[in-house]
């Protein structure tokens, strides 16, 4: 696979075992807490601490004087306990002294009004000023504690792009520019790329470009896209610019938290994993989805295809709450083991969470933590003592990989066209046709690879490509040559669309995927809110619908009522040795699911588990000679999953049949041939 990180969890942190982590903001707590700290650290088996993450302003109260007293005390402390650590190189958010002194590094919004200092991550990625005062600092740090016996690896800034991803100020505006030139090399070639013969837009001097800050009227779209992409590589530059001082002074891995979530979408990963020594990722249960648990598993699927495939660490996790939803709901009796155990089983080999203690102050005062505020005598407390000696009755699964034939192809560019301001419905959300693909595929039981679409395809028997409205030459023709090998694709509605460019592909919808799929697109029919078609097999649809004519494929389905009685609405087309299908509307959950079934079917893939409402997972993990079945019970009843082997929660012997109480998770080792 490609781009894939350089390393993965365990190698880089040494561990026997999964490890149990948190981030410890000693810095917020007297010095009389912190031996406390510690025996209740090594009472629950925390074998990791992040610290120094937002450590700026403690460690430099003023500019270039630096105090390091409290910062060696705990780094001692920590050693002493057996306790490693993630250490942050503290840049995350400047202190008060370096926006004062210098209030050009604050971020600039694309209404063109400054955000100020008062929350995190007040500053701009591409301002050189702040980009100074942060390698200094982190000069500081890595020569101080490069070689400290505490140090298991470096944590750079903390969630790069949580809040400044964007910035549109004067200095990101010329470096913007630096970055089109060295994309693009001439205006022409620009011009060209972003269509600007449209609404007389074309540029005759590089000075006139500036970022797509609003405007009266819809952007250029070609011109947003192209923000995304140099933002993000804005972001990745200072990550790539502390990692270098990092190496100069020290041989730990290097990496930062990844937002692998529904609710953040700036930042391109799959041009980031290669960057990092293991891939890290922070997750919370977002209460404003239909669905949370289906998107945690979709997150930490996705985690594993930025790893490569190889286990990947989840940096930060909460124990319950967290504060910033609208309504943060505590989490029941067994979700922190069960939410855990489900990330473990789709790869992660670390678990860490936000946070140690919870804090007395601040904006986050009331986010969940390992020790509340009410103490140890908490059903919180006990929860994490649980899931400590679960995991290590689980420590032999380390390193071993997770088994799936079934790919979904994901693209954060696409993601980024398909959500632009003007398209033809505002009802159509590229996350939205992801995690419903993903949704059917987690209810049929299906393990699923989540790839970028450079990805090789070769392994797997099934591939599905949700909505990948931008799609490059290279990566249409790549699936094009995997279905013509054998494989089996399944293709969705909103596919193949644009360019790179964001530039229509002519010739008639769904463009790039037209031959693949033997079907031709005339004309895209959205359907208004509430609005809905039947088929004639009696499946449901909305959302949209398409003018399509088949060109060689088999019509499958086809609308009986709606805008476009009689017109195919499902196909499938024998392309070389394999087939494609194309779903050309928003089919209702239980028939995309049913589509889904046959199509996989035909394919041969493969289910992990039994078909459930989502309320049963099963994954696999293999590791040498020993395959290890998680069977993860959501719901409200016991249920039963046959296989043979040995249940390392327990410890009991498994003879045909595995019972799995409401609310619990079973680990199965079976004994496979190689």
């Amino acid at each position: 696979m490609p781009n894939q990180p350089r390393g993965h969890t365990h190698p880089a942190l040494a561990s026997p075992g999964i490890v149990l982590g948190c981030d410890y903001n000693f810095e917020q707590w007297p010095a009389s807490v912190w031996d406390q700290d510690m025996a209740l650290m090594r009472a629950a088996g925390i074998d990791l601490v992040a610290i120094n993450i937002f450590g700026w302003s403690a460690i430099e109260p003023q500019p270039g004087r630096y105090d390091f007293a409290a910062l060696d005390q705990i780094m001692d402390l920590l050693h002493a306990n057996g306790v490693r650590v993630n250490l942050g190189t503290g840049t995350a958010s400047p202190p008060p002294w370096l926006t004062h002194q210098h209030p050009e590094v604050l971020p600039v919004t694309a209404d063109g009004t400054t955000r100020f200092p008062g929350g995190r991550q007040a500053w701009c990625p591409s301002s050189p000023v702040f980009r100074q005062h942060a390698l200094a600092l982190v000069e500081q740090v890595a020569r101080r504690y490069g070689n400290h016996p505490a140090l298991a690896m470096w944590h750079v800034s903390n969630e790069l792009g949580c809040h400044n991803a964007l910035c549109y100020d004067d200095t990101s505006a010329q470096a913007f520019r630096t970055w089109l030139a060295d994309r693009y090399g001439d205006l022409d070639t620009l011009n060209q790329a972003w269509g600007t013969a449209f609404w007389s837009q074309r540029y005759g001097d590089w000075a006139e470009i500036q970022p797509p800050r609003l405007a009266l009227s819809a952007r250029n779209p070609a011109q947003l896209l192209d923000f995304q992409r140099f933002s993000s590589d804005a972001l990745l530059d200072c990550y790539l610019a502390e990692e270098q001082v990092l190496r100069r002074h020290s041989s730990a891995p290097v990496t930062t938290n990844f937002m692998v979530t529904a609710h953040i979408r700036n930042l391109d990963y799959w041009k980031w994993a290669p960057a990092m020594d293991l891939i890290a990722n922070d997750h919370y249960l977002d209460h404003r989805l239909a669905d949370p648990v289906a998107e945690l598993s979709f997150a930490a699927d996705l985690t594993r295809g930025l790893a490569g495939g190889r286990p990947w660490m989840l940096m930060e996790q909460a124990v319950g709450a967290v504060n910033w939803q609208p309504y943060n709901l505590p989490k029941a009796p067994g979700q922190l083991l069960r939410n855990s155990l489900t990330h473990v089983a789709r790869g992660a080999d670390s678990l860490c969470f936000f946070q140690w203690r919870a804090s007395a102050q601040g904006t986050e005062k009331f986010h969940s933590a390992i020790v509340p505020h009410a103490g140890t005598e908490t059903t919180a407390w006990r929860e994490v003592l649980e899931l400590s000696s679960t995991l290590d009755r689980l420590a032999e699964i380390t390193g071993s990989t997770v088994e799936a034939d079934t790919a979904l192809l994901f693209d954060w560019e696409s993601w980024w066209a398909t959500d632009t301001e003007a398209r033809p419905s505002q009802g159509v959300r590229y996350l939205d046709q992801v995690h419903a693909a993903y949704r059917a595929l987690r209810e049929l039981g299906v393990t699923t690879d989540i790839v970028a679409p450079s990805a090789d395809l070769s392994r797997y028997r099934a591939v599905i490509v949700p909505c990948l409205h931008l799609v490059r030459d290279t990566d249409a023709a790549a699936l094009s040559d995997y279905v013509r090998a054998g494989g089996h694709a399944v293709v969705t509605f909103y596919s193949g669309i644009v360019d790179e460019h964001d530039r229509v592909r002519l010739g008639g919808y769904p463009g790039a995927f037209r031959d693949l799929l033997g079907v031709t697109v005339e004309e895209f029919v959205p359907l208004l809110p509430g609005d809905e078609t039947t088929l004639a097999s009696g499946a449901r649809a909305g959302t949209w619908t398409e003018l399509l004519r088949t060109t060689g494929a088999e019509t499958i389905d086809s609308y009986a009522d709606g805008p476009l009685p009689g017109v195919p609405a499902v196909t499938r087309n024998r392309h070389g040795s394999g087939q494609a299908w194309y779903v050309a509307t928003a089919l209702d959950p239980a028939d995309l699911r049913d589509v889904l079934r046959r199509a996989l079917r035909e394919a041969g893939a493969t289910a992990a588990g039994p078909e459930s409402d989502g309320t049963v997972e099963v994954v696999r993990r293999r590791g040498g000679q020993h395959r290890y079945t998680f069977v993860v019970n959501h719901g409200a009843k016991e249920i039963e999953h046959h296989l043979t082997g040995h249940e390392l929660i327990t410890g009991e012997h498994v003879g045909t049949v595995l019972r799995v109480p409401a609310g619990a998770v079973r680990v199965v080792r079976q004994e496979q041939s190689r």
